[in-house]
C-alpha cells in the first residue's frame, strides 16, 4: 500500500477531487469518510448551482478555478456556456473593465461587449437597463454532483475506500501526531486525515483541538417556471444587485446576495437528506425578485416554483482554508471551496502533501495565516460576514465593525493625537497610520484619478518630501519580530544568505522551502551568539519555523510585547546621537549592523535599516517602553523638524529605492534571483521596474502588462513615487524585456498606460544616503 494511511473526511467535491489527485499522485491508502449517502451527500456540494466564473483578482484562486475548468471538461461534467456579467452603473462598468484586466494577467480570454452584444448573447435582458457586459468564453456549469462521482470511480480504481454513512465521532493521537479517526461503528488507523466537511469543518476541528475558523451561511436561491431560457445561454452575474443566473431548460435560476447576511448555527440544521438546505424565506428574497425582473423583465409574466437557502461556508477574508495544523501533526484541512476552486484546491493540496509544497502560491489560503487574536469566535464571526459581504461585492450596509482595534500599538494615542488615518492589516490584525492629518497636504496637490485616489491622501506626497529632507517616524510595530535562541545552524539551514555573521550584524535573507525555493523575505540580526531577531512576514513565517525547530532552538513571537520606530531621513542621525549611549557614529555604526543600548531612559535594540533609502534605524523596544520611546525621540526631534509618517509614504519611498519585495510570499515560479537572494541560472521572468509617462494615474495591483498589443506580465506593486515625480510599477516580465529603455503598456480598466523599464533602484543609486 504506497504511501501513508490517509482519511478524507467528506466525500463532497472537494473530498473526491483529493482522493483523485492524491491517487494519481501513488498515495492509494487512501479512505474517504462520508457522514451522509454517496454521493448526494447533503452538503453544499449536493445543491451548489455549479456556475464557475474564473476570473479572480487572486492569481491563486483564478488558477485553481481554470484547472477546474479544464479537469471536469475531460471528465465530462462541465458545460461550458461562457459567462457574462453586466453592468447597469458607470462605476460597474469601469469594474468589468478591471477585471477584464485581470483575465488579461492570468492567461483567461474575455472581451468586454457593447450593450447590443451583451443582449444578444442573453435575449432576456432588457438592453437598455445595461451598460455594457464581460464575456469569458471558458466559464461554465459544473454538474458537482457528477463530478463527485467521476473523480471517486478514477480514485476507487487505485484503490481508494469511499464509505457511507460514517459520521465521525473521535480523531485520536498519539505523541503530537495523528493516530486514527472513530466513527460510530469502526476504527481507522491512519497517518493523516484532511478535513473536507465544509460547513462542518469547525466541528471535526474540535475533535482534534484545531480551531478551523469559518461560519456557516445561508444564501438564497430560486428556480422559476418556464421563462423562455436554454440550456446554451450563458451563466449570468449582475453584481449591481447581488443576483447570478443559470438556466434550467426554459426555467431561469436565480441565486442573491442582495438579503442580509444570515450565519447558520449547525444546531439550526434541518434533518432529513438534505440538512445543507434550509427552508427559504419568501420575504427576504422579495426585493432580490424585483431586481431579477429589473434587468431580465420576462420574469415579470412568471413566478417562483421552488427555492432554498442553501448553506454555504465563510471565511474572515473570503479565502480557503488550506493545510497542516500545527496543533496536531497530521490533520490537514481543505476548508470553505467553492465548486469553482474544488479540483485546482485538491491538486494544490495534493502537491503540497506528496511533495511538500504546491505548485501555486498558497499564502493567501494558509490555515495558519491568522494571528491568534483573529481566530476567536467573535472575530470570525464578524470578519465572515464582512467577508460575505465585501467579497462578493454586496451592497448590503453593515454597522462599523467592532472589531476592530484589536491590534494597537503603544503609540497609538499619540497617533490619534496627530490625526491619524489607520488601515487594518489583513493579515495581523495590526492598525497602521495611512497618513496624519496634521501634516498639511501640498500646496498643488497633483491630481490622481478616481480609482487609485481611494484610501490615499495628498499628505502622503508631504510625508514623503519631508522623510528624503529632514527626518520622519514611521510605526515599525506592525513588522512581526520573532525571538529565535539556539545555534546559528538553525537559521543557516533554512535560509539563502549567510546568517552566520558576528554578533551585532544584520543580514537581508530569504526563507527556503525543502526544494530550496524562495518562500519569503526577513532579515536576521544577531544580538548575542545563540540570539537572534527575525524580522518575519507573519504568523506563517513563524509557523514555518516553529515546524522546523529542532530541539534547542526556541522560538517566540514577541511582536505583541515589543514596539517598533522606523527612523528615517537626513537628520536622523542627529535626532538619536544626544539621546543614546550607542555609538551611531558612520564609522562605528554601519549599516546592516544592529547594537543594544539605551534612548534616553528605555532599552533599546537599534538596527541600522532602511526602507525608505534614507540614513536612520528601525528602533525597538519593550511594549510597556513603547509612549516613552515615542515621546523621547518626538521631543528630541522638533528642533530637526521631525513628523510622523505613514504608510502611503512609506510604500512610495520603498518602490523608488527597489524594496519591491516587501512582506510578499514568493513562489517556485516567482523566485527573486536578484540583491544575491537566490544562486542559479537567471530565471526567465523577472520583477522589473516601470516608470509610467501619466503622472495622474497609479495602477493598483494585478494589471495586464502587454508588449506589441499582447500581454506579457502583470503588476505586484505600485505607487506615485514622489521624489521622482512619476508613478512606479513593478511587474514580473519575460527576462527579453527587462532591457531598460523597453517600452510596455500597463492596461488599466479601459486604458492602456505607457510605461518604460527602468534602471533601479529610481532613488541614490549609489547607495550615498544609506552610507552617510
Amino acid at each position: 500500500m504506497p504511501g501513508p494511511r490517509v482519511v478524507i473526511i467528506g466525500a463532497g467535491i472537494v473530498g473526491c477531487a483529493l482522493a483523485d489527485e492524491l491517487t494519481a499522485r501513488g498515495w492509494t491508502g487512501v479512505t474517504v469518510l462520508e457522514r451522509g449517502p454517496l454521493f448526494v451527500t447533503g452538503g453544499s456540494s449536493s445543491h451548489a448551482p455549479g456556475l464557475v466564473f474564473q476570473t479572480n483578482p487572486s492569481r491563486t484562486m483564478a488558477r485553481m478555478a481554470r484547472y477546474t475548468v479544464e479537469k471536469y471538461l475531460e471528465l465530462e461534467c462541465f458545460r461550458q456556456v461562457g459567462s457574462l456579467e453586466v453592468a447597469t452603473t458607470p462605476a460597474r462598468l469601469a469594474e468589468l473593465h478591471r477585471r477584464f484586466g485581470f483575465g488579461q494577467s492570468w492567461g483567461i480570454p474575455s472581451a468586454v461587449l457593447d450593450p447590443a452584444a451583451t443582449a444578444t448573447l442573453f435575449p432576456l435582458l432588457d438592453s437598455d437597463r445595461v451598460l455594457g457586459g464581460l464575456h469569458v468564453p471558458g466559464d461554465g456549469l459544473a454538474s458537482a454532483v457528477a463530478a463527485c462521482e467521476a473523480q471517486a470511480r478514477r480514485a476507487a480504481a487505485r484503490g481508494a475506500r469511499f464509505i457511507a454513512d460514517a459520521e465521525v465521532v473521535e480523531i485520536r493521537s498519539a505523541g503530537g501526531k495523528v493516530a486514527g479517526v472513530r466513527t460510530v461503528d469502526e476504527t481507522y488507523p491512519c497517518d493523516i486525515v484532511v478535513s473536507c466537511a465544509g460547513f462542518w469543518g469547525p466541528r471535526i476541528g474540535e475533535l482534534a483541538g484545531v480551531t478551523i475558523p469559518l461560519l456557516p451561511m445561508a444564501h438564497q436561491y430560486v428556480r422559476t417556471d418556464g421563462v423562455g431560457a436554454h440550456d446554451d445561454l450563458p451563466i449570468l452575474r449582475h453584481q449591481d444587485r447581488d443576483l447570478y443566473f443559470r438556466a434550467h431548460g426554459e426555467a431561469v435560476g436565480i441565486g442573491s446576495y442582495l438579503h442580509e447576511p444570515m450565519p447558520v448555527e449547525l444546531a439550526d440544521l434541518p434533518g432529513g437528506e438534505h440538512p445543507s438546505m434550509m427552508p427559504f424565506t419568501p420575504d427576504t428574497f422579495s426585493e432580490s425578485w424585483d431586481a431579477a425582473v429589473d434587468l431580465l423583465p420576462a420574469l415579470g409574466a412568471n413566478r417562483i416554483v421552488d427555492g432554498f437557502n442553501g448553506v454555504f461556508s465563510f471565511t474572515a477574508d473570503g479565502f480557503p482554508l488550506l493545510g497542516e495544523a500545527r496543533e496536531l501533526s497530521g490533520f490537514w484541512t481543505a476548508e470553505a471551496i467553492w465548486v469553482t476552486h474544488s479540483a485546482g484546491a485538491a491538486r494544490a493540496v495534493a502537491e503540497w502533501m506528496v511533495t511538500g509544497r504546491s505548485s501555486l502560491d498558497l499564502h493567501e489560503c494558509d490555515l495558519n495565516r491568522f494571528d491568534p487574536a483573529q481566530l476567536a469566535p467573535a472575530y470570525v464571526f464578524e470578519r465572515a460576514i464582512r467577508s460575505f459581504v465585501e467579497v462578493y461585492d454586496i451592497v448590503h450596509p453593515l454597522d462599523p465593525p467592532s472589531v476592530r482595534n484589536l491590534r494597537v500599538s503603544p503609540f497609538h494615542a499619540r497617533q490619534t493625537e496627530l490625526g491619524a488615518v489607520f488601515g487594518e492589516a489583513a493579515a495581523t490584525g495590526w492598525e497602521r497610520p495611512l497618513w496624519y492629518a496634521a501634516n498639511p497636504p501640498p500646496p498643488a496637490p497633483r491630481a490622481r484619478d478616481e480609482w487609485s485616489s481611494r484610501h490615499w491622501s495628498p499628505i502622503a506626497e508631504t510625508e514623503a518630501r519631508i522623510t528624503r529632507e529632514r527626518v520622519a517616524m514611521y510605526d515599525m510595530t506592525p513588522l512581526t519580530r520573532l525571538e529565535v535562541t539556539g545555534p546559528v545552524s538553525f537559521l543557516q539551514e533554512l535560509t539563502s544568505g549567510d546568517v552566520d555573521r558576528k554578533v551585532g550584524g544584520v543580514v537581508y535573507t530569504t526563507l527556503l522551502d525543502p526544494a530550496g525555493g524562495i518562500r519569503s523575505d526577513i532579515t536576521v540580526a544577531r544580538l548575542a551568539e545563540n540570539r537572534f531577531q527575525v524580522g518575519a512576514n507573519g504568523p506563517l513565517d513563524l509557523d514555518w519555523l516553529l515546524r522546523r525547530a529542532p530541539a534547542g532552538v526556541e522560538i517566540r513571537d514577541v511582536t505583541g510585547g515589543t514596539c517598533g520606530i522606523g527612523l528615517w531621513g537626513p537628520r536622523a542621525r542627529d535626532v538619536v546621537a544626544p539621546l543614546t549611549d550607542i555609538d551611531v557614529s558612520p564609522g562605528a555604526f554601519r549599516y546592516f549592523q544592529c547594537r543594544e543600548g539605551h534612548l534616553g531612559t528605555v532599552p533599546v535594540t537599534m538596527l541600522r535599516l532602511s526602507y525608505v533609502g534614507e540614513l536612520g534605524w528601525e528602533i525597538y523596544a519593550r511594549a510597556d517602553h513603547g509612549l516613552r520611546l515615542w515621546d523621547t525621540l518626538w521631543a528630541a526631534g522638533q528642533e530637526h523638524g521631525v513628523i510622523a509618517a505613514g504608510r502611503a509614504a512609506f510604500t512610495s519611498l520603498r518602490l523608488e529605492k527597489g524594496y519591491r519585495a516587501w512582506g510578499i510570499d514568493m513562489t517556485s515560479e516567482d523566485d527573486l534571483y536578484q540583491a544575491g537572494l537566490a544562486s542559479g541560472p537567471a530565471p526567465d521572468r523577472r520583477l522589473t521596474c516601470l516608470v509610467l509617462a501619466d503622472a495622474g494615474t497609479v495602477p493598483m495591483g494585478r494589471e495586464p502588462v502587454y508588449a506589441d498589443g499582447a500581454p506579457v506580465g502583470h503588476v505586484t506593486s505600485a505607487a506615485f513615487g514622489h521624489t521622482i515625480g512619476a508613478p512606479i510599477a513593478y511587474a514580473w516580465l519575460p527576462a527579453a524585456l527587462t532591457v531598460p529603455g523597453t517600452e510596455l503598456e500597463i492596461g488599466y480598466f479601459d486604458r492602456r498606460l505607457s510605461a518604460t523599464v527602468a534602471t533601479e533602484p529610481l532613488f541614490d543609486p549609489e547607495h550615498e544616503r544609506l552610507r552617510s
